[in-house]
C-alpha cells in the first residue's frame, strides 16, 4: 500500500483486504488519541480512541467514497462515543474549576502565569457549563484543530449550525471570563483561517 494513497482508497482497499485498514489507524490514531486526551483521562481517552478505530473499521463499507480525508469521519466517531464520556470530563473541569492557583511561582513571567491562573477556574467552570453540542464543536476546533467545515462533516451537521454554536460558545466564554462583547476570539488571528471565523 502506498504511502501517498488517499485515505478514501485505503478503506476502499480494506474492503477487499481488511489489512488495509491499518494506513487509516497509522495516519491518524495519535491526532485522534490527543484529542480524546485532552477531553477525557488518560484510561478513557485510551479506550475511546481504540474503539473509535473498532467502530471505523466495522463503518468502513459506509464510509464515502468521495471524501479523501478520513479525519473529519473519525473525529465524529470520537465526539460520539466521547458524550457517554461527558460526565466525567465536566466532574474533571469543575475540579480544575476548584483548584487554588499556586503559591508560588516563579519570577520570570510571572504576570502572565498569574494572568492564567486568574482565568483557569472561570474558563473550566464556563467549559462545563456549555451545552454539549456548544463543547463538541469547540473541542473539535480547538483540540482537533478541524476547520469548521470540518466540524460539520464530522458531527454530520450544515456548516451554518456549526457557526451559531461556535458563536454561542464564544459568547457564554466572553461572558465567564469578563470579556468585553467585541473582544476577538483566541486565535482568530493566527493561521487558523476559518476555525475561528464566521
Amino acid at each position: 500500500m502506498s504511502a501517498n494513497q488517499s485515505d478514501s482508497a485505503a478503506i476502499a482497499a480494506s474492503l477487499a483486504d481488511p489489512g488495509a485498514f491499518a494506513a487509516i489507524f497509522e495516519r491518524h490514531y495519535d491526532a485522534v488519541h490527543g484529542y480524546l486526551r485532552r477531553r477525557l483521562d488518560a484510561a478513557r481517552a485510551d479506550e475511546i480512541a481504540s474503539q473509535t478505530f473498532l467502530v471505523a473499521f466495522d463503518r468502513r463499507a459506509r464510509f464515502e467514497r468521495g471524501r479523501a480525508d478520513a479525519r473529519p469521519w473519525l473525529f465524529g466517531i470520537a465526539t460520539n462515543l466521547a458524550h457517554n464520556h461527558r460526565r466525567h470530563e465536566l466532574v474533571e473541569l469543575r475540579a480544575l474549576a476548584a483548584l487554588r492557583p499556586e503559591a508560588a511561582l516563579a519570577v520570570e513571567g510571572v504576570e502572565a502565569r498569574l494572568d492564567a491562573e486568574r482565568l483557569r477556574a472561570p474558563l473550566a467552570r464556563a467549559l462545563a457549563e456549555l451545552p454539549t453540542e456548544e463543547a463538541d464543536v469547540l473541542c473539535l476546533l480547538v483540540w482537533a484543530e478541524l476547520s469548521q467545515a470540518e466540524v460539520a462533516d464530522a458531527l454530520a451537521i450544515p456548516l451554518g449550525t456549526v457557526k451559531s454554536r461556535l458563536s454561542r460558545a464564544r459568547g457564554r466564554l466572553r461572558d465567564a471570563l469578563g470579556l468585553p462583547a467585541d473582544a476577538e476570539a483566541v486565535g482568530a488571528n493566527s493561521n487558523g483561517g476559518d476555525r475561528w471565523t464566521s
